[in-house]
């Protein structure tokens, strides 16, 4: 993995991030649904590469294999989406994925966020494994902030709270 590249999101990455995610929502996880269903794919550097937010791509030999995407939601706190790995880059040691987090906690702890949020569903356990790993701890979705932007299909929330050893 070592010419593994972690890098913001540039607007010509817009055809790859969508062929990218699409087939992993569509195909694997049977989610019946379009980029036109997700506008924040169409203006990424607007909804995510704003305030504190962020949009990390991974470039493996040339091909853009993952993504991730952080939301500020105001009172120093980040909503993670949209972190997407190619089925043939995920497991490897080390990992796109936690390259990609990684990358995105870094950015985020020196944009000055606290504590970082996400929602994913119950069944996607690998997905539960990564991020309790990477100290994310579940909470309710009662305690999840106002700002927080909650999709329907998510039923599981995390909470990793950003500081020293954050």
């Amino acid at each position: 993995m070592s010419d593994l590249v972690i890098r913001p999101y540039a607007e010509g990455d817009a055809p790859s991030v969508i062929a990218l995610i699409l087939p992993i929502q569509q195909a694997e996880f049977g989610i019946a649904i379009t980029a036109a269903d997700q506008p924040d794919l169409a203006a990424i550097p607007a909804f995510y590469q704003s305030g504190a937010g962020d949009f990390l791509v991974a470039e493996q030999g040339g091909a853009l294999v993952g993504t991730i995407g952080l939301k500020d939601i105001g009172n120093r706190q980040g909503a993670l989406r949209k972190m997407f790995v190619s089925a043939a880059h995920r497991g490897g040691r080390p990992g796109v994925a936690a390259a990609l987090l990684g990358a995105l906690l870094e950015r985020a702890r020196t944009a000055g966020l606290a504590e970082i949020y996400l929602g994913t569903t119950e069944k996607f356990l690998a997905a539960h494994r990564f991020y309790e790993k990477h100290g994310f701890s579940a909470v309710p979705p009662g305690a999840l902030p106002p700002a927080f932007p909650r999709m329907a299909v998510d039923t599981r929330f995390y909470r990793l709270a950003l500081g020293a050893g954050g």
